[in-house]
């Protein structure tokens, strides 16, 4: 059995991106761990869903912890950095957030986690973070360093698939008003796809090596989306799509292995734990 480390930038991120990945290595007997670089504490809150006077940054590890629960995630971690906010707000430049964290410092924060669990695999982000904010593009930095620094041979870039988001949006008929509100959470789900193909969010899919079907665990996944209740709300695209649409997009995790490249028509690689 092998110890798969997922390390992601804010509370809510690990079950987007990588909650299938992490349920189907837990389901399987392997050991998952997930390490968070912040609290997520300027994130924007579903309205009425925080107690008077309660910190966001407290919901959010209990939300964190309840997901991981889901997903059958073994241990978190967090590495008590703030976030960053968004690319260009002033946040950026809090000496305590972590996009000015020394990476050499945030490394080995990390490093020492990675040994103690004696991880075998290691995600992060791509090299822009998937779409440019500051803490993901840290998450990249920090995560290839601490795996050099750890000795962990197997790192892979959880990322989007640009194409496909560009042919779920091309493919779905958002035009006129929806008649439902299945109809309306699947033109949702498109126009969310439109935009992020749109401003070049993920990796072109020439480029991405991995495709892990995580089908099989959509329900938990979805539930572990739900435990973010604080920044997902019933209300929220992620959660009106109706069953078919949510399994286009996010039925299938997408990672690079930058070791190795897909020969153009090859198949895509079906798992990060097939090589441990």
């Amino acid at each position: 059995m092998a110890t798969l480390v997922c390390f992601h930038a804010h509370p809510d991120d690990e079950s987007i991106a990588t909650g299938g990945t992490m349920a189907l290595a837990a389901a399987d007997g392997h050991d998952v761990m997930v390490v968070i670089a912040t609290r997520g504490e300027l994130g924007e809150p579903v309205p009425g869903v925080l107690a008077a006077d309660e910190p966001l940054w407290q919901r959010r590890v209990v939300e964190t912890h309840a997901a991981a629960d889901v997903l059958g995630v073994a241990r978190v971690e967090f590495l008590d950095y703030v976030d960053s906010g968004m690319m260009g707000e002033p946040t950026n430049d809090d000496p305590a957030c972590f996009w000015q964290a020394d990476p050499e410092v945030a490394a080995e924060r990390l490093a020492g986690l990675l040994r103690e669990v004696g991880a075998d695999v290691l995600t992060v982000y791509d090299d822009h973070g998937g779409y440019g904010h500051p803490d993901h593009i840290q998450v990249h930095r920090v995560g290839v360093l601490a795996a050099r620094m750890a000795g962990v041979e197997h790192v892979y870039q959880s990322t989007m698939n640009r194409d496909v988001l560009r042919r779920a949006a091309e493919e779905h008929d958002i035009a006129g008003a929806p008649t439902d509100d299945e109809a309306a959470g699947a033109a949702a789900g498109a126009e969310e796809a439109r935009q992020a193909a749109e401003a070049g969010f993920g990796t072109p899919e020439a480029e991405i090596t991995h495709a892990v079907d995580v089908r099989s665990v959509l329900d938990r996944k979805r539930k572990a989306m739900e435990a973010h209740a604080s920044q997902i709300g019933p209300d929220s695209f992620f959660l009106t799509m109706p069953p078919a649409t949510f399994a286009v997009a996010f039925g299938t995790e997408w990672f690079i292995d930058a070791g190795s490249s897909r020969p153009d028509g090859d198949p895509f690689v079906a798992s990060i734990l097939g090589g441990v």
